[in-house]
């Protein structure tokens, strides 16, 4: 029997799409998701299948940035063969990207038992829940907005690289919200450190989907299901990230502190009542 149902992938592949790149942690909703559905949140086909199913979200990262993605290749490549295109900015972000991968790959590898372990459970979810919020509520409070994003260096991009370990280690914390506000700290306005999350976010989401992709296919989930959320969640994602990149040209990040704090008390509440199991 799979360990996850088409219907049940097509939910997961919704909330996937919708929470991957807001700052409300796609991890603890999908942890949450799979609680009330009674999917075990420490099966190895079930951790493969959330990994796999971000591809999804990551493909629509691509699609939708791809002008300018081509654009960081293009200016990559031509850098790589001519000396005098290596003072280009995207020349160089480019490179940043790739280096401030390098944080997240080591201590994925290394911490991966106790990510897929003790690390996983709907208690860490919760407290990582508040405890981003907080952050990402100072990180409003310091922010002065003065950089745009032909400003972003090498420090920033390797400080915003790295606070995806937090997100890694602590599900609930929330990649994008983790990314956005170290940005923010570093004086990037919204936009710009929204943006610098997508594009840091391509290789450590990708590596991670394509690493568990033999947990996903060989443990327990159907090719059917697989493929159906994966499908589901690049299209809601694509939505999504259209939506992200309107709202916080005008708004703060104040509502998600808010709905991130609520969220974080239910899933507390749930788990008090035994209504899910951890």
């Amino acid at each position: 029997m799979s360990a996850i149902g088409v219907g049940q992938a097509v939910i997961l592949g919704v909330v996937e799409g919708v929470t991957e790149f807001l700052p409300v942690s796609s991890t603890g909703h999908l942890k949450l998701a799979e609680g009330l559905m009674n999917i075990k949140v420490d099966d190895d086909a079930v951790v493969g299948f959330t990994a796999v199913i971000q591809v999804g979200a990551i493909a629509a990262v691509f699609v939708y940035f791809f002008k300018d993605i081509m654009r960081f290749v293009g200016a990559w490549l031509r850098g790589l063969a001519n000396r005098g295109e290596r003072d280009n900015h995207d020349y160089k972000f480019t490179w940043w990207v790739i280096y401030s991968t390098i944080p997240i790959v080591i201590v994925g590898l290394a911490a991966k038992p106790l990510i897929d372990g003790p690390l996983g459970s709907l208690w860490v979810v919760a407290f990582s829940l508040i405890g981003g919020s907080i952050v990402m509520w100072a990180a409003e409070q310091m922010a002065r907005f003065k950089r745009g994003e032909q400003d972003v260096t090498l420090k920033d991009a390797m400080y915003v690289g790295s606070s995806q370990i937090l997100a890694l280690l602590f599900p609930g914390f929330s990649r994008s919200g983790a990314t956005i506000s170290t940005g923010l700290i570093r004086d990037l306005d919204r936009l710009a450190a929204t943006r610098l999350s997508f594009f840091l976010g391509l290789p450590a989401l990708t590596g991670a989907g394509l690493y568990e992709l033999k947990d996903a296919t060989g443990g327990g989930v159907s090719a059917t299901a697989l493929g159906v959320g994966t499908l589901v969640s690049f299209v809601v994602a694509y939505g999504s990230i259209a939506w992200l990149l309107r709202f916080v040209a005008r708004h703060s990040f104040n509502s998600f502190v808010i709905y991130r704090i609520v969220v974080g008390f239910l899933i507390i509440g749930l788990l008090v009542t035994n209504v899910v199991d951890a």
